[in-house]
């Protein structure tokens, strides 16, 4: 998705933050941020889980022949 950015174009998105949010608020945006991304891996990591114990407890109750 972000294979064609170029440090260039990463410059322009990080100084049009900084205008719009200022050098005070951008501590909190990235730690905030980075929760997000932290709850979101959790999620997916425990749906996962669920599909991984689902598909197991499926092939447990199979008859084997």
């Amino acid at each position: 998705m972000f294979e064609n950015v170029g440090g260039g174009e990463l410059l322009v998105i990080l100084l049009l933050v900084l205008v719009f949010f200022g050098p005070n608020k951008l501590p909190e945006l990235a730690k905030n941020l980075g929760k997000g991304i932290r709850q979101f891996k959790d999620a997916m990591r425990g749906m996962q889980d669920d599909i991984k114990n689902v598909t197991k407890l499926d092939d447990d109750t199979k008859p084997h022949s």
